[in-house]
């Protein structure tokens, strides 16, 4: 595969994932937060076994096989609960805007946990990331500390959960990085977050699926957004343009809280934009923090 048709599937999955807040919360609303969590993810597993695949499991280092299901399998429960959760359009874009803080997390995890060299952009790169969130969390006229708590306090179990997501999903990567020897395991771990998922919706006695066009487009679109777009993403790092793509990535939130607004009819304030690419800024910072000099 040529170098631009792997950049430019690679770009795809931005896209593709730009869709993931809109499209989890869209489905929510039909399947349940947990039932509908189980159904995308279930989906998605036959898109990834369809397009990618299966891996045989004696291939995959023990290391990588155990400590990456469990944090990749946590991360994605988090994922989609804490939004799943979320009790309107706008929080549930909010929550996943605070998910957007793991690239600045997985960078400060490189560098303590595999010796990643960085630079002195780190620190402000860092505080640009948090300031971006507190804009995004703090109110409709910009910060306010009083604001941002009462929103949190509203449902601090979504946005609890999109926090912990944050660190979990670092530490995926940062694991990744050192122990999977080249292996993906991403068609394995969706399908285990489906099983898990499915044991909880039993468990939880969510509500029953309610199988309607509407819901089944939805349904189709999240799946496809969510497995897909990670397949398109490791075409895409594998044999594209990775200084791109990897810039490219660090605008997901901008891109991802344009299309919820469009796809949820919700009304973004102009503090929340200025947090979500002061967001923005801040992991860029931190990943050019790590580039080595030329």
């Amino acid at each position: 595969m040529n170098s631009k048709k792997a950049t430019l599937i690679g770009l795809t999955a931005i896209f593709l994932w730009s869709l993931i807040v809109a499209l989890i919360k869209e489905v929510s609303h039909y399947f349940g937060p947990i039932g509908g969590a189980a159904l995308i993810y279930s989906l998605a597993s036959i898109f990834l076994l369809i397009s990618f695949g299966w891996t045989n499991l004696k291939d995959f280092p023990s290391k990588y096989l155990i400590g990456g299901s469990i944090l990749f399998v946590s991360y994605e429960i988090c994922l989609s609960l804490s939004i799943g959760y979320s009790t309107n359009s706008k929080q549930a874009i909010e929550i996943g805007m605070v998910n957007y803080l793991w690239p600045t997390v997985t960078i400060l995890f490189s560098i303590i946990f595999n010796k990643q060299k960085a630079n002195f952009l780190i620190i402000p790169g860092v505080c640009l990331s948090i300031i971006g969130i507190c804009l995004v969390l703090g109110g409709d006229e910009g910060f306010s500390f009083k604001d941002m708590m009462s929103n949190i306090k509203d449902n601090p179990f979504s946005y609890g959960l999109a926090l912990l997501g944050v660190f979990l999903w670092a530490a995926y990567c940062t694991l990744t990085a050192r122990a999977a020897n080249g292996k993906n395991g991403i068609t394995l771990f969706f399908i285990m977050v489906s099983i898990v998922l499915w044991i909880k919706w039993i468990l939880s006695g969510d509500v029953s699926p309610y199988f309607e066009l509407d819901s089944i487009i939805y349904l189709v679109l999240a799946a496809f957004a969510m497995g897909i777009g990670y397949g398109a993403w490791n075409v895409g790092i594998m044999h594209g343009n990775v200084t791109l793509l990897a810039t490219a990535s660090y605008f997901i939130p901008v891109f991802s809280a344009l299309v919820s607004a469009l796809v949820l009819s919700t009304h973004l304030t102009v503090g929340f934009w200025k947090g979500a690419l002061i967001v923005c800024l801040g992991s860029l910072l931190c990943w050019i923090a790590t580039k080595p000099k030329s």
